[in-house]
Order: C-alpha cells, then structure tokens, then sequence
C-alpha cells in the first residue's frame, strides 16, 4: 500500500436537542463532503455515556440524530450511517488505545479539565478515557480527515498522538505482515498501520455562540431554550428566537475589526455568513451601519429560508421509525465488516489470540 485511501469520519452525540450550532459547526461539512469523499457519519451513543449514564430515551435521541443527518441531505447508500454501539471493534480499539496513551495525555485535556471541574476525583473513568475512545471511533477505519470544531481539536491531535505511539511501537511486526504504509517519522521510516488523520476545520460559523449570551457556546444544556435554535423548531419559533436575541445598542460596523468586544454582533453577523455560505465581511458590507431592527428580520428569514425545510424532513423521517432503524441497521454492518478487517489485522500485529 502506497498510501491511505481518503476517508472521511465524524460523529455527533445523542444527548438532547440538535441545535443550530451542530449543524452549522458539523452536519452541513458533512453533507458537502459526501461529494468529494467516501464518508462515515457515526451517532456515538457510546460517549453519551460519559455525559449521563441513565437516559430515558436514549434510542430516540439516536434516531433524532440519524434524522437530522438525513434531512440536511446525507445519503446513507452511498456512504455509511449507523450508531457506534452496533460495532464491537470501538468499544475493543478503545481498550487497547487505553493501553497505548499515557495517563498524562488524558489528564491535559482540556475538555476533561472543563467537565471534571474541581472535583476531579469524582469524574467518570470514561470521561477521562473518552478521548481514547474518539481515536478509536477515527482509526477503526483508518480514516484520514475529520470534520472537528476548534473544541475537538485537541482530541484529534491526541489521536495521532496514540496512531503514532502504535505505529512507532509495532513498526517491525506491521512490516513482517506487510501491512500499512511506510511513514516518515522525524529522521526515521517506520511502517505505520494508522494513518494520521487530519482535521477539517474552516468556515465561517465553526463555534455558535448562545443567543442570550455571546460568550457562551450554543448548548443543548443550556436552561433557556431562547439560547439557541433547535432543528426541530418551526418557523415562528426561529423567528421569534432571533428577534429576542441580545444584541448591543450600537449599529452594526462596517468592518470586522468593529465586532471585537461585541460577541453577540459577532455571533449574529456569523450566523448570517454561514447560512448564507459567505464571510463576514459580505455581510457587513450589506448591513453595515445598520440597526438590528433592520438586520435581524433579514436573519430571521434566512434562517427560516435554510432551516425549517430540514426540520419539517426531521419530522417526516422520524415519523417512520422502521426506515431510520433500517438506515442504522444497514450503516452497523457494512461498517462492522471494516471495523472488523481492521481488528483482524491489529490483533495480529498486537498477539493477540484469534483461535
């Protein structure tokens, strides 16, 4: 093998509402990527774990993923959808990439940082080992790029971390096997069986602020259902979120420069350019010097223009529970045949008995 074919991998948690955030930040990358690559969407109901390990409605909360993923016009024949819990080989990489990380990797994340808080010692095993279990979900399929926002990507740099840890580690017994590709690793060769994924981040809304504080992520946590605009909201109800969006008194400026020190200007001007798929400067070259009497209305219709066609598709698909089903019963095992070869060949390379 000469090289790694290009594949594309990237997951969303079912935990509670998507929201605008999710979409504009990951599911529209991955609808435009399915034109350029062979892609694997993943629902990864395995990390909603770490989140909340009693749910209620976990596999609803997985259907409303997959729907949102099929209304906004990911084709699950030609690429691959399915909910991780369906393929063992996770869960199994997982525990030897638990194996290959140091517990110092884990312990700089800053994600666990954020979510353990000062009570650390109290915080799950699985949220501290979550990101070995993400390296796992990207290199059971040797996949080569993945759509991230700015707040995964540490996680994916501990993935190629761990990718070239193993390589470096098995380089011998992968070449014996005649199996990867020959990487250059510093002012070495080494034969490497993963690739080193590379992240895709780019964009002019890679991180949606919340509608009633600019400073803060859009959540699906958040108490406030005005914070943010859910996928399933209808069009008065997104109308009426942007309309009472905090803003600041000032006019909009006509520059970028000018919405430095205003998150909820800069947050509403970048949800009008990713909508619309254009910069920030276009869009203050429209508005600017306006007042958001002016410019919100213009937002409002956009996104009901963009969004409430995917969340009425939301609610068709989710009225057929027996399709979506099929769609992750189908996803699960062509995605466990290559999960499958993969493990095969770690196995192997590892020592692992296979009887």
């Amino acid at each position: 093998m000469s090289a790694f074919k290009p594949l594309v991998f990237s997951g969303v948690q079912p935990t509670g509402n998507l929201h605008l955030g999710n979409y504009l930040g990951a599911i529209r990358k991955f609808v435009a990527l399915q034109e350029t690559h062979d892609c694997i969407y993943c629902v990864v109901d395995l990390h909603s774990l770490t989140a909340q390990l009693v749910h209620d409605d976990l596999e609803d909360q997985t259907r409303q993923i997959t729907a949102a993923y099929l209304a906004a016009g990911i084709d699950p024949a030609k690429h691959i959808v399915f909910n991780q819990s369906r393929v063992p080989g996770h869960a199994e990489l997982a525990w030897i990439f638990n194996c290959v990380a140091r517990i110092g990797w884990m312990s700089r994340m800053t994600q666990f940082k954020d979510k353990a808080g000062k009570d650390r010692e109290n915080a799950s095993l699985g949220l501290l080992a979550y990101p070995s279990l993400m390296a796992a979900d990207i290199l059971l399929y040797r996949a080569t790029h993945v759509p991230v926002g700015d707040d995964q990507k540490q996680h994916l740099e501990l993935t190629r971390d761990i990718a070239q840890k193993f390589n470096n580690d098995f380089s011998d017994r992968i070449a014996a096997r005649n199996l990867g590709v020959t990487m250059q690793v510093g002012e070495e060769k080494v034969q490497g069986y993963f690739p080193m994924a590379e992240p895709l981040i780019g964009g002019p809304a890679t991180r949606i602020m919340s509608l009633r504080d600019g400073s803060k992520k859009m959540s699906k946590s958040d108490p406030s259902d005005l914070s943010r605009i859910n996928l399933t909201d209808d069009a008065d109800t997104i109308s009426k979120k942007i309309r009472k969006a905090k803003t600041d008194p000032e006019a909009l400026p006509s520059a970028v420069e000018g919405l430095e020190g205003r998150p909820e200007a800069d947050n509403l001007v970048g949800i009008y350019a990713g909508l619309a798929d254009t910069t920030r400067e276009a869009v203050l070259a429209e508005y600017g010097g306006q007042q958001f009497s002016v410019f919100k209305p213009a937002l409002a219709d956009l996104a009901v223009e963009k969004l409430a066609p995917i969340a009425a598709e939301m609610r068709r698909i989710l009225d057929d529970r027996a399709y979506v089903d099929a769609v992750l019963r189908d996803g699960g095992e062509r995605a466990g045949k290559l999960a499958e070869a993969t493990m095969k060949d770690v196995r192997g390379i590892i020592g692992l008995s296979q009887g």
